[in-house]
C-alpha cells in the first residue's frame, strides 16, 4: 500500500547542464508515475539546468520524440536555469549526474533544506553513477536515457514517499 502524503504538495526538480534533454524527459517520466499511481495532486514537478545554454527553449526534439514514443507529451516545457528560489520552492532537487549534483551544492544557499539526490541512486542494479547525456549521441542515446528513468521513476517516487510518511509520524 502506497503511504499517504501530508495536505502539502511536495516538491520534485530534475536537473541537468542544459534543461533540454535529461531533466525535462526525467520530469515527464517522473510525472506520468506519479499520475499512474493517481497522486498527481501531491505533487509539484519541474526540471531546469544548472546553465542557461537553452534558457526558454523546448526539450530536444530527439527527447520529446522518445517521450511521445511512451505517451508522455513533454513539448510544452522550457528551459530554464535553477536559480536559489528553487531551494525553498522544492523538497527535493534530483541531479541527472555528479556534475550537476556539484553545481547544485555550489549554488546551495546557505540553510536551504531542499534534499539533493542524483537520480542513478534509484536505478536499480545500475554500475553508473551518471545518466549518460545524449545531446551529442544518436536516437539510441536518447532511449538509454528514456529506459534510465522509467527504470528509477518509481523507486524514487516510493523514497519520496517514504520520506513523507515518515516526516508525518
Amino acid at each position: 500500500m502506497t503511504p499517504q502524503l501530508a495536505p502539502t504538495r511536495t516538491g520534485i526538480l530534475f536537473v541537468c547542464l542544459g534543461n533540454i534533454c535529461r531533466s525535462p524527459l526525467a520530469e515527464g517520466v517522473f510525472l506520468g508515475e506519479v499520475v499512474r499511481r493517481g497522486l498527481g495532486d501531491r505533487f509539484v514537478v519541474d526540471s531546469c539546468g544548472t546553465a542557461a545554454y537553452h534558457v526558454g527553449e523546448a526539450p530536444d526534439p530527439r527527447s520529446c520524440q522518445v517521450a511521445a514514443q511512451y505517451g508522455l507529451d513533454i513539448t510544452h516545457q522550457r528551459a530554464r536555469q535553477l536559480a536559489s528560489a528553487d531551494f525553498a520552492r522544492f523538497d527535493w532537487i534530483v541531479a541527472m549526474d555528479r556534475a550537476n549534483a556539484r553545481a547544485i551544492e555550489q549554488a546551495r544557499p546557505s540553510g536551504a533544506r531542499a534534499r539533493v539526490a542524483r537520480f542513478m541512486d534509484f536505478v536499480p542494479d545500475s554500475t553508473s553513477q551518471d545518466v549518460p547525456d545524449p545531446y551529442y549521441g544518436g536516437p539510441e542515446g536518447f532511449e538509454r536515457v528514456y529506459d534510465l528513468l522509467r527504470r528509477g521513476a518509481g523507486r524514487l517516487l516510493d523514497a519520496v514517499l517514504a520520506e513523507r510518511a515518515q516526516e508525518a509520524g
